[in-house]
């Protein structure tokens, strides 16, 4: 049976915390909803933007389980499972397949600045997970690895483990090398998305990037301008992309993942904006200037939960 090819916007889903620091689960389910109805194509879980780093191996078997048991039917899910260990990963990514994810989404082994596998190990490590979980794996080309994938490796590695056939590029340069990818790769590109909160979208959708994944602050206003871009329609796209510029800069450059919590708290999805120490929460000034180009164009996170 042919799986169905992924495009579109896939944002990552933050993880909710109490004042306290436990996990929220009511309010997890009440972010899985709310981007459900801001019209995504898919959700991505347990990623960086959802505090993956910070999460215990016992609330990532929670989280994994609620929100696969929550979404189906609706659209489907990605599940992060990177480890630098490659049975960890392996067995996260059974799991997660397990459970119904429609795709899993890695980043290479790395530990630090230091460790890290080289070309073979990496090729070895994404091929071990092939086997514990037949499904489609996305690769996450981001610089926080500090692991050069160059795009001659990237289609080795699709060309030997046949389940690696999406691709999150989020480097300096990303249209560029989806652009290389897209032309080297040929058929065994299924799925070349960028990331970083879709900062570069407009020149990646140029380049051929078929599909997107921001954060959920506001994934409603650019589902719009991909959907524009693949109908022919690039000045509405453009357009439509310049209106919303100003918070995803704002987004990328000053709040980074708190950004997405402040805008659901304030919009009522969650109850709280808290991050987990070190992290620390935005500065009362920078908050205020999130807020202040939220309301402008007045995201669905803004107003979902009043």
């Amino acid at each position: 049976m042919t799986k169905p090819r992924h495009t579109g916007v896939f944002p990552i889903a933050p993880t909710p915390f109490t004042g306290t620091g436990d996990v929220d689960l009511d309010g997890q389910r009440r972010v899985l909803d709310c981007m459900v109805d801001q019209g995504v194509d898919g959700i991505c879980i347990l990623a960086n933007y959802s505090e993956q780093f910070l999460l215990t191996d016992a609330e990532r078997d929670t989280l994994t389980d609620l929100c696969l048991s929550h979404v189906p039917g609706r659209v489907p899910v990605i599940v992060t499972c990177s480890h630098f260990s490659t049975r960890i990963a392996a067995e996260r990514a059974g799991k997660a397949a397990k459970a119904g994810a429609a795709m899993l989404m890695m980043m290479p082994p790395y530990h630090g600045t230091g460790l890290r596998a080289d070309e073979n190990g990496m090729i070895e490590h994404f091929a071990r997970v092939a086997e514990a979980a037949d499904i489609p794996i996305m690769v996450q080309d981001a610089p926080l690895s500090g692991v050069a994938l160059s795009v001659p490796f990237l289609v080795r590695l699709a060309q030997k483990v046949p389940q690696v056939r999406y691709f999150k590029i989020e480097v300096p340069g990303a249209a560029a090398k989806l652009r290389g990818l897209i032309e080297q790769g040929g058929a065994a590109i299924e799925g070349p998305f960028d990331g970083e909160e879709s900062i570069t979208l407009m020149a990646d959708l140029d380049a051929g990037a078929t599909g997107t994944m921001p954060s959920a602050l506001l994934p409603d206003l650019i589902g719009p301008v991909v959907r524009d871009f693949q109908a022919g329609r690039r000045k509405e796209a453009a357009e439509a992309y310049a209106r919303i510029l100003p918070l995803i800069n704002y987004e990328n450059r000053q709040s980074g993942l708190r950004a997405t919590k402040t805008v659901m708290a304030e919009g009522g999805v969650i109850r709280s904006d808290a991050v987990r120490h070190p992290l620390e929460p935005l500065h009362p000034v920078t908050r205020a200037g999130l807020l202040e180009l939220a309301h402008e164009i007045k995201p669905l996170a803004l107003r979902w939960g009043k």
